[in-house]
């Protein structure tokens, strides 16, 4: 006899389906927004574009070749008023993947609700505003850690009287695993995370002590999930049963809906290969079904990468074709007709307690520190970050880990999905960054002056004197505030900061043949005089520093000198370096699609310099037209994702060295 199925009216509510979006101006992506609700989005999450991220105007030196690139700029509140024209905030979910500028960011949200005529008590969403995770992967911090965890405290505090239903903050471990991070390390380094900004909002008694349990409740996270379907899966269950531990025993919160683990999730990218990306779509499927099979441990929320990922910005096609992933899985198939199917399997609780006891370990370690900002500034969770992840490419390069289509099963037909005019990808055109400019110049022409100046001294002065900066960052962005004002104010009273980039001393010969590299390396400098040195720049906004790591790391291990200053350079300081140094070779890492214009800063200010006899490489996601524009501007080589053999490019880039030597001589 079967079992009668659950009445249809049982079924679960699915998960909020989201697509990360955001590019090349607030208009345009008003459009991809309002397309993609028609076709059954149900909630939005705006992608920003690296000036917005790090508090810089579309006409700063900085943003030079970064506007509208890897998301959307919003440089003031007609820029926010343009991003959710006719989209009704008090019935949308918005989450904002912003950090640094967060408060800044949701004030003009809050600003823009408020012309809508919107209760400010019924918007609902998510500022992400984990500026930890910032330090450690993503590299979009600004201010130092004292400051920017006071910035995270104070929306918290004002989110909890002024919009309860707003998640205030998101503890992102997404971008943990991105730098590499193990399922141990991405459950504890959140969780340290958490525990750092609780411990601290408890401290500044902001939240009335008997209402602190609502507060750790706004409290969610953002995770991903990757191809190890069965351990991710677990570490979701881990997680889940952590937090409710965590905030029963340190926090004593009670009522079981204040200790829910509740999350939004990306499934990972940094496994989406460029060789053969239509394999893409089936690793995307596997990750997600990671984070929606168990339903006691389900994710809230699910936004998909495009297939294409690797390859470039997806087009709106890419976005439906992730979007239409997730409807058919809630609803084609049974799996919200029944309870959690892995309650009860003995082997799914052995891994799931393993996990927490291994996460449980690390918490300590952290804890004996003084917690996660400690073990931020003595760069302690930052090695750990770059150690895993050079084990993790390690082995991809021996084999050890297969990838289909990169190190086993490479030969393939060509991909019909990557062919045609656009490349299979969205391209920003150059005008965007130019009309930008103009329009920010516009909007300041346009304002009373004697409102912006009365709005950023208030602003100034709260900052000075520790006030909440909410209100008064509101206030600035309905006097016509920028972005760059806001950040150009909060610099001047915070100072900047630098984090340790993570690249430390140890030596690894378990990733191709270091030897015979170390002896042309040896071998190269003798004949020059001196040690072969390799300086290994980012210029621009960009913070994905992954993979300048690990050139760097590599290069040393090759016996090369390295000057490596980490993240967020201009084009002149890259220069600027390379000339005090004297390098051989400049190697450039560049991952937000700004190649062109930076790189060309870079070649144009080392001949002015009388370096233009230096070899510069470059490593990114760069499309072969684009590449080949770069080889015509005279850089030496491009490397991509493709190009997963890294001692293959320090031979490589030896040879370089050699040649350019040779000829020199």
């Amino acid at each position: 006899m079967t079992t009668p199925e659950k009445p249809k009216a049982e079924r679960d509510r699915p998960w909020i389906f989201r697509t990360y979006a955001g590019h090349s101006t607030a208009s345009e992506s008003n459009k991809l927004y309002r397309t993609n609700l028609a076709k059954g989005q149900t909630g939005l999450s705006v992608a920003f574009d690296l000036p917005t991220q790090t508090g810089y105007d579309p006409d700063d030196l900085l943003a030079r070749g970064e506007v509208g690139k890897v998301g959307v700029p919003v440089a003031h509140l007609g820029d926010m008023r343009a991003l959710f024209h006719e989209i009704p905030l008090e019935r949308m979910n918005t989450s904002m993947t912003i950090n640094a500028t967060a408060p800044w960011l949701l004030a003009l949200y809050a600003a823009a609700a408020d012309e809508q005529g919107a209760d400010r008590k019924l918007l609902n969403g998510t500022t992400q505003n984990d500026i930890i995770k910032e330090y450690l992967s993503r590299g979009t911090y600004v201010f130092p850690p004292a400051p920017s965890l006071q910035l995270t405290t104070d929306v918290i505090a004002w989110t909890y009287s002024n919009m309860p239903k707003w998640n205030p903050m998101n503890v992102c471990s997404y971008h943990l695993q991105e730098a590499g991070a193990t399922p141990v390390q991405e459950l504890s380094y959140a969780l340290a995370t958490a525990i750092a900004i609780l411990d601290g909002l408890k401290a500044s008694g902001t939240i009335p002590e008997q209402d602190f349990p609502v507060a750790v409740g706004r409290i969610s996270f953002f995770v991903n999930a990757g191809m190890r379907f069965v351990t991710e899966m677990c570490k979701m269950r881990a997680f889940t049963e952590l937090w409710d531990e965590i905030c029963r025993e340190r926090y004593g919160v009670e009522d079981e809906k204040y200790r829910r683990f509740r999350y939004g999730v990306q499934v990972n990218s940094l496994g989406l290969t460029e060789p053969q990306p239509e394999n893409n779509v089936y690793r995307i499927l596997i990750e997600m079904l990671a984070v929606v099979l168990s339903k006691n441990a389900r994710a809230r929320a699910v936004q998909l990468p495009a297939w294409n990922e690797a390859l470039g910005l997806p087009r709106p096609f890419d976005q439906q074709w992730s979007l239409r992933m997730q409807q058919i899985v809630a609803y084609e198939t049974d799996l919200l007709d029944y309870a959690d199917i892995f309650d009860g399997s003995s082997e799914i609780t052995r891994k799931v307690e393993e996990l927490k006891a291994e996460a449980r370990e690390e918490l300590a370690r952290i804890d004996a520190m003084g917690g996660a900002v400690a073990a931020v500034e003595s760069s302690y969770m930052k090695r750990k970050l770059v150690e895993s992840n050079s084990a993790r490419l390690a082995a991809i390069e021996a084999g050890e880990q297969i990838v289909v289509g990169v190190n086993k099963w490479t030969e393939s037909e060509p991909s019909p999905l990557a062919s045609g005019e656009d490349g299979g990808i969205l391209t920003v055109p150059e005008h965007v960054e130019d009309e930008a400019v103009e329009k920010v110049k516009a909007w300041r022409a346009a304002r009373d002056q004697a409102a912006v100046d009365a709005a950023l001294a208030d602003l100034r002065q709260a900052a000075s004197d520790g006030r909440n900066i909410m209100e008064p960052s509101i206030a600035a962005a309905k006097a016509g505030v920028t972005t760059g004002e806001w950040g150009r104010t909060l610099r001047e009273v915070f100072g900047e900061y630098r984090a340790p980039t993570g690249v430390g001393q140890s030596v690894r010969d378990d990733a191709g043949d270091l030897a015979a590299v170390r002896e042309t390396v040896d071998a190269v400098s003798a004949k020059m005089g001196r040690r072969l040195k390799f300086l290994v720049g980012k210029p621009g906004l960009d913070g994905h520093s992954n993979g300048a790591e690990q050139i760097a790391v590599r290069a040393r291990d090759c016996g090369m000198e390295v000057v490596y200053e980490g993240i967020r350079l201009t084009p002149a300081q890259i220069v600027n370096a390379a000339v005090e140094e004297d390098v051989h070779v400049i190697g450039l890492s560049i991952l937000s699609g700004s190649h062109l214009a930076l790189v060309r800063d870079v070649m144009e200010r080392l001949r002015a310099s009388g370096m233009g006899d230096v070899p510069v490489v470059v490593g990114g996601i760069i499309p072969d037209e684009d590449a080949a524009s770069l080889k015509a501007m005279g850089v030496a080589a491009v490397y991509t994702p493709k190009d997963f053999q890294l001692t293959d490019i320090m031979a490589d880039v030896v040879k370089i060295v050699a040649a350019r030597a040779e000829k020199a001589a």
